[in-house]
């Protein structure tokens, strides 16, 4: 008979999506050697291998991915549960997971979260940062709550609401050849050292693919971790940068730095949520889909 618990299940979710079993424990908030000491227990328990184990990290064996899909949708009732009967107490608790483009992430979300969390203390909004292409597909497997993606993806059957429109500009320093024209074409940028979030981070990879279509590298002179950091280094000419609009031109009030818009079509960003059923998620959930709406 097989005995899965809620957190053998919870963890089991977090080290596939994760792709590793440290970072797996890590959202799951399990020291490694009890997560691994569970995953072989989940699997001795059931007489069969749930996962292929290799130095670039794990992917489910054939009954990983039944025991996911399984896990999942218990993990989501289980959700819903809670939000329904905290009802009756006076309160309302869950968590909420979310998939987000980096654009989303940065610039819209904090505050969105912020308001959100404040009038509902009962819940949690778990975020991972994720390619909008990664995220449809991860939403439409039932690995999260919500996605929030660019306008120009295919949702597929994912049902979507409009969420915000901003655009990815250059920003220069002053004295740059570009920081005096009225508009500058990715191209163009590609000729010049740039300054960027990390590689792995879903915007460096956007980017990075749009280079590779052009035939031409990105010259990421250094990697950052924030949007302000890069405007920082473009004010100290290390390089260019692509950033939001919104952060570029909050940033050039108080930097020496230019903002020059991209001609490029993809440049202007359609951010949408995505989800597979508004009407099957806890009412709470519902409600966070609404205030970002709104």
């Amino acid at each position: 008979m097989l005995r899965f618990d809620l957190v053998d299940l919870g963890l089991f979710r977090h080290v596939v999506e994760a792709g590793s079993i440290t970072h797996g424990a890590e959202r799951a908030h399990l020291a490694l050697a009890a997560a691994s000491t569970r995953i072989r227990s989940m699997e001795e328990t059931l007489g069969a291998a749930l996962l292929i184990r290799s130095r670039q990290g794990v992917i489910p064996t054939p009954a990983g991915r039944a025991l996911l899909a399984h896990a999942r949708t218990l993990l989501a009732d289980i959700d819903r549960m809670q939000g329904e009967l905290s009802a009756y107490s006076g309160g309302t608790a869950g968590q909420i997971r979310v998939l987000s483009n980096t654009h989303a992430l940065t610039e819209f979300l904090p505050e969105a979260l912020s308001a959100y969390l404040a009038a509902h203390p009962g819940i949690s909004v778990d975020i991972d940062e994720r390619t909008s292409d990664e995220i449809v597909g991860l939403v439409a497997e039932g690995a999260a709550d919500l996605g929030i993606v660019s306008g120009t993806v295919d949702t597929g059957r994912l049902q979507t609401f409009p969420f915000r429109q901003d655009r990815f500009v250059l920003v220069a320093a002053l004295g740059h050849p570009l920081a005096e024209r009225d508009a500058a074409a990715f191209a163009e940028v590609l000729s010049h050292d740039l300054v960027g979030l990390d590689r792995l981070s879903a915007i460096t990879r956007f980017l990075a693919e749009k280079a590779a279509r052009i035939g031409r590298p990105m010259r990421l002179r250094v990697q950052l971790r924030s949007f302000d950091a890069v405007c920082r280094l473009v004010e100290c000419r290390v390089g260019l940068g692509i950033v939001p609009e919104t952060t570029a031109r909050r940033a050039a009030r108080a930097m020496a730095i230019r903002v020059v818009p991209l001609d490029d079509v993809w440049a202007v960003r359609d951010l949408t949520l995505c989800l597979r059923d508004l009407a099957a998620l806890p009412a709470f959930a519902r409600d966070f889909v609404a205030h970002l709406r709104g």
